[in-house]
């Protein structure tokens, strides 16, 4: 076999992944030089009609929203809310419900470039996390709460670049050390998985040819991403310019701000987002799902939930269990 192979180079960088930091104590830049030939060589590979079949890293949209059961804003308006936060924890698994209405404005993220950010009249409704990344999402949600000292910027700046398919050999910077920190060994390989590399500039336009305008600026924002993490030299505020799009889109007037979502676990839950960086959450819980229950758990999870908004212009915003301290 020759040791430019493929299979020979996928191994390269399994061990690359599995022993990053002793390996480049060892080797300096070596691996990482390796890796980035592979990856160069991959994207040459890879044929026009797989890039625009590649599947997205959270594919989650409006159609993914049930809305059996919902209700208008109007609904429990009447409602006294207690802070959410005060109930008691489930380990690093949110929140224990208990029969009444409760409510918290928690840390929110973008899982969608080349969008609008919220606008206010847009309606937003429950839908679960889904897609090739699926898993290491929700991990970088769960792990952010045990890393305070990880800035939410540093983390939306990992997520735009795993919502834009980055190869993890192609990660540096700020943005690398944030992977590193917040995921084991194991996470970081499933980012390999569906990844791609930086592409060619003819390689973009003759995909952006064969896409609708609203795909070709999502598609365009992440190619751009990618190639603004592989850079090294970066900020938050460049990678927010490829990822928010100027102005607002157009709020969509069967589903208005406010609409509650019947949970799949039979509560009610609504969100008021403030831009995409903080989301107030509404939670009602009828007193029969408790009875109904007979001392079950009933758990409030939010790393799994996305507020989806009804206008696809419109970002999709991960909700966290981290209360924003005021």
């Amino acid at each position: 076999m020759k040791r430019n192979s493929i299979p020979y180079a996928l191994v390269v960088v399994f061990a690359f992944l599995l022993n990053l930091q002793g390996a480049h104590a060892q080797f300096g830049g070596l691996l990482d030089k390796a890796s980035k030939a592979v990856a160069s060589k991959g994207s040459k590979m890879l044929g026009l009609d797989k890039l625009l079949k590649e599947p997205d890293a959270i594919s989650t949209s409006f159609e993914d929203v049930n809305r059996k059961g919902e209700q208008m804003p109007d609904f429990q308006n009447t409602a006294v809310y207690k802070p959410l936060e005060n109930l008691t924890k489930n380990g690093q698994d949110g929140y224990l419900l208990e029969a009444g209405h409760y409510e918290m404005t928690n840390k929110s993220y973008c899982l969608k470039a080349g969008t609008y950010a919220p606008s206010k009249g847009d309606g937003y409704m429950y839908a679960p996390t889904l897609g090739k990344k699926r898993e290491v999402v929700i991990a970088i949600l769960k792990s952010a709460e045990r890393h305070p000292e990880v800035s939410q910027s540093s983390i939306q700046m990992l997520l735009w670049t795993i919502i834009a398919k980055t190869k993890f050999i192609d990660y540096s910077g700020e943005v690398k050390e944030t992977a590193l920190r917040l995921l084991s060994p194991e996470q970081l390989l499933l980012l390999e998985g569906g990844a791609l590399g930086i592409l060619p500039f003819d390689v973009v336009q003759k995909a952006k040819d064969q896409m609708p305008p609203a795909v070709q600026t999502i598609f365009e924002a992440e190619n751009n991403i990618r190639q603004l993490v592989s850079s090294g030299n970066y900020s938050y505020a460049e990678f927010e310019k490829y990822a928010i799009m100027a102005g607002m889109a157009e709020p969509r007037t069967d589903v208005p701000s406010g609409i509650w979502t019947l949970h799949p676990d039979g509560y009610y839950v609504r969100y008021f987002p403030s831009g995409y960086s903080m989301t107030k959450v509404q939670i009602y819980v009828p007193e029969e799902l408790i009875t109904k229950l007979k001392g079950k758990k009933l758990v409030y999870d939010a790393t799994d939930d996305i507020a989806c908004p009804a206008n696809t212009g419109s970002q999709r915003l991960a909700q966290t269990n981290e209360p924003i301290k005021h």
